[in-house]
């Protein structure tokens, strides 16, 4: 008898794809039909969170419902003896793999994030010993020596990670439009790679030598992009004391740079000797200092850093060396380090504001968080989303009425077109003062030039076709006031002058 059946094979190529995809792409979703076949369960193209389904979709026990009895099969194959190849064997793997992550699913997440999560160390981990059963069942078969050589403490550690990376991602990177998806993807990116076999490996050990820049515009999220990317690092599994090295410390040390002086960023960073400045009345460790191995050090507004610091944190970089204020003793940083700005950076370096060779050791790993006005073109309905889940965090069990006369407010004083030039944080202040005085009247001084964006997404590369002829015409049209004038000097038709023309942008141009 054969190893695997043609259907076998089939089913097993499609869970091992599934396995090692990236969840927040929609080809998660296209992975679990070619699985499921005719019992896939239709629903939303990307994975995002649902207020009325914040857990796992159905699709995910579906599949572990018709995965285990194939995998247990298998095993039993193997265990009479039955020859397989290596490519077989490396299929039957990543099927146990993935039989296994969704069993302790439930027990991951309570030990993280439910009521598990309050209790001591050791008590949190106790499912462990199941779990190493479970994989000497599946994984250690006398008189088979499976290819990939798995090991269950390392294995343990994994997938203890992709499910905090999974929460964070899926719970705080909120709507169904597709930038959100790439946002939610990228993330994931950012901590897996783009082969989680090469991660598994070999990288989990050396993803902190690598920064992340985080770019975008203001009140996009780029700090919970951050915090997701430093909880969700891997941190190994101490057998012996059936705990985490970070189960109960700080592992996200945050700097916003635009709130304190040069000299206290350079404090709060690197730390100082007492009388190194005036005010140092203590030897003070700074965040490189503090942070632990499995840490990561946030550089929020980094385009406001002081030349003089920026040379220092080059060499962070470099070397991953520092030394405290007014001390010669040099110290290693062991975490990794993550940074964040709302500013161009190439057009400060064009300036001499930012250093070309920090940049570009900072961007090896970039991610971009969209505007909401992005999401809105993209899915309209996002902003009900975003309201009713910024609802329910101020409101809690009145969220559904409050939701509710939150979109009444915008629809009949704002127009659904309005650009949300404060993006997210601008949303929260719309559905905290509507709560409050049933009101909200935006602050016209905060919002964004429209051609300047326009330059810049133009730049970056963000905009459809079809959104470049718009905001293109609707800007010709705003200098010439004159549908015929515009088409002559676009060579348009009127009407398609007429129709491209978007008037939201329309009234910010003219305002």
């Amino acid at each position: 008898m054969a190893f695997l059946s043609p259907v076998q094979r089939a089913l097993l190529k499609a869970v091992s794809k599934l396995g090692y995809g990236n969840p927040f792409l929609p080809e998660r979703v296209q992975s679990e039909r070619a699985v499921l076949g005719g019992d896939f369960v239709e629903g939303e193209p990307v994975w995002s969170y649902r207020i009325d389904q914040p857990g796992p979709r159905a699709n995910v026990w579906r599949i572990q419902e018709r995965l285990e009895p194939v995998v247990e099969q298998l095993r039993a194959r193997l265990g009479e003896g039955t020859e397989a190849g290596e490519q077989d064997l490396v299929l039957y793997e990543d099927a146990a793999l993935q039989v296994l992550y969704t069993r302790y699913y439930r027990s991951f997440y309570d030990a993280g994030f439910g009521p598990g999560a309050a209790r001591p160390d050791a008590g949190r981990w106790l499912f462990y010993g199941n779990f190493q059963a479970d994989w000497r069942h599946f994984f250690q078969i006398e008189g088979i020596r499976l290819p990939t050589g798995h090991d269950a403490r390392h294995t343990f550690a994994c997938f203890r990670q992709i499910q905090r990376d999974f929460e964070y991602v899926f719970r705080d990177i909120i709507g169904s439009s597709m930038p959100a998806a790439r946002l939610r993807a990228s993330v994931w990116q950012s901590i897996f790679t783009h082969d989680m076999r090469r991660y598994r490996r070999t990288l989990y050990a050396r993803m902190g030598e690598f920064a992340t820049l985080i770019t975008g515009p203001s009140g996009t999220g780029k700090e919970l992009a951050a915090r997701a990317i430093a909880e969700s690092r891997y941190v190994p599994f101490d057998e012996q004391r059936m705990s985490f090295a970070n189960d109960d410390g700080e592992s996200f040390f945050p700097i916003n740079i635009s709130a304190l002086s040069p000299t206290l960023v350079e404090s709060e960073l690197f730390g100082h000797r007492r009388g190194a400045f005036t005010g140092a009345v203590a030897d003070r460790k700074g965040w490189l200092e503090s942070c632990p191995e499995s840490g990561s050090v946030f550089l929020d507004e980094l385009g406001d850093l002081d030349p003089a610091i920026q040379v220092k944190l080059l060499r962070v970089i470099e070397t991953r060396t520092f030394h405290p204020v007014g001390d010669t003793a040099g110290r290693q940083f062991q975490g990794k380090l993550i940074a964040a700005t709302n500013r161009d950076l190439t057009v400060a370096m064009r300036k001499g504001q930012f250093r070309e060779d920090l940049y570009y050791r900072l961007c090896s790993d970039q991610v971009t968080t969209p505007s909401l006005a992005e999401q809105l073109a993209d899915s309209p309905g996002v902003l009900r989303e975003l309201v009713f889940y910024m609802a329910r965090r101020v409101a809690g069990p009145e969220a559904e009425e409050l939701a509710r006369e939150v979109m009444q407010w915008i629809e009949g004083n704002l127009g659904m077109d309005y650009p949300w030039p404060g993006n997210y944080r601008e949303l929260e202040q719309c559905v905290k003062n509507v709560l409050i005085r049933r009101n909200y009247r935006p602050s016209r001084a905060g919002a964004e030039d429209p051609l300047e964006l326009f330059s810049r997404e133009t730049r970056a590369g963000r905009l459809s076709v079809d959104e470049l002829v718009s905001r293109y015409v609707t800007i010709v049209y705003s200098q010439t006031g004159s549908y015929e004038e515009t088409a002559r000097r676009l060579g348009l038709d009127r009407r398609t002058v007429k129709a491209k023309l978007d008037t939201g942008l329309l009234r910010r141009l003219r305002s």
